[in-house]
């Protein structure tokens, strides 16, 4: 049976987490601002992270910590949900990525590590796209519906369309594509921040939406698949809410993780009906949100391969 989410994770514990200058071209997201030395800045990191992985756990989530090295520098190894994703089917794929300090965080020790307690069956790795300049960055560029096996995604810089036709053709899913942008006009760097779906409900900008005939594609897909619409503003949107991951706990019932700036930035409407079907678990991410552009759902890969 195929699981719509899962209680089983994968983070990266940051040796050098600070601005990356490779990416800040792309993510608007991204702030570079002079919050304090880099060694304050990493230990700052470093207590969201761990306060974050201690509140999954007291939800009942199993969390696989693995170590970034110090050596090379990789200011966002936080985000292994860009390089990585581990399927139902037992399949684990690889992805291309725009920076080349990010093509660093692809190690396999990790990999091994992961299937040391999970069942691997086979590997995708699509990162030769990077020679070719076309890039495809994990969960941050696609988001699924796993309950119908369709792929969203806003094209990019980093998110190309035959990498992403590549994907949908090894891994079965079905392609909606659309552009999104911000108030001027610039695209959105990843799909994952400003859009979210869960078993139940989807969270979405449809103002980021470029092209009406996309919204409505989008709106009939959901709809069609029983998805309750949560629409978040442009506003919401630069606040990380939709940067957020449904998981689940020992129990299988469902959570909504985010940042605690998310958690402020939705209305109490909203938060009514996400409260419907989720426990929301919410945590303090200021630092790596506003130096890296990141927010709780890219700190996260999901683990739905069977444990050993």
């Amino acid at each position: 049976m195929r699981k719509l989410y899962t209680s089983h994770i994968m983070m990266v514990s940051p040796a050098n987490f600070g601005h990356n200058h490779q990416t800040a071209g792309t993510n608007l997201f991204q702030v570079d601002e002079p919050i304090g030395d880099p060694d304050m800045i990493r230990e700052m990191a470093l207590k969201e992270f761990n306060d974050l992985v201690d509140k999954l756990r007291e939800n009942g989530v199993t969390v696989n910590v693995v170590y970034d090295t110090p050596e090379p520098v990789k200011p966002d190894a936080i985000f292994p949900n860009n390089w990585i994703s581990f399927h139902n089917d037992g399949t684990v794929v690889l992805y291309p990525m725009l920076s080349e300090n990010r093509r660093w965080e692809r190690r396999r020790s990790i990999i091994d590590l992961i299937g040391q307690s999970y069942k691997i069956e086979r590997e995708v790795d699509l990162s030769h796209y990077e020679a070719e300049e076309k890039f495809l960055e994990g969960t941050g560029s696609m988001v699924w519906d796993k309950s119908t096996h369709y792929c969203f995604a806003c094209l990019s810089q980093r998110t190309h369309v035959l990498a992403l036709e590549d994907f949908c053709e090894k891994m079965g899913y079905h392609l909606v594509r659309f552009e999104s942008t911000d108030d001027q006009g610039y695209p959105i760097y990843h799909t994952n921040v400003m859009f979210s779906i869960s078993s139940k409900y989807a969270i979405v900008c449809l103002d980021s939406i470029r092209l009406e005939q996309e919204k409505d594609l989008i709106l009939h897909y959901l709809k069609k698949a029983g998805k309750e619409i949560i629409p978040i503003s442009r506003s919401q949107m630069f606040q990380f809410c939709g940067n957020v991951l449904e998981l689940g706990n020992e129990k299988g019932e469902s959570i909504l993780v985010m940042s605690e700036k998310a958690w402020l930035s939705f209305l109490p409407e909203q938060l009514e009906v996400i409260e419907k079907y989720s426990t929301i678990v919410h945590s303090p991410l200021g630092t790596i949100e506003r130096l890296s552009g990141g927010g709780a759902r890219c700190m996260i890969a999901e683990i739905f391969l069977e444990p050993k």
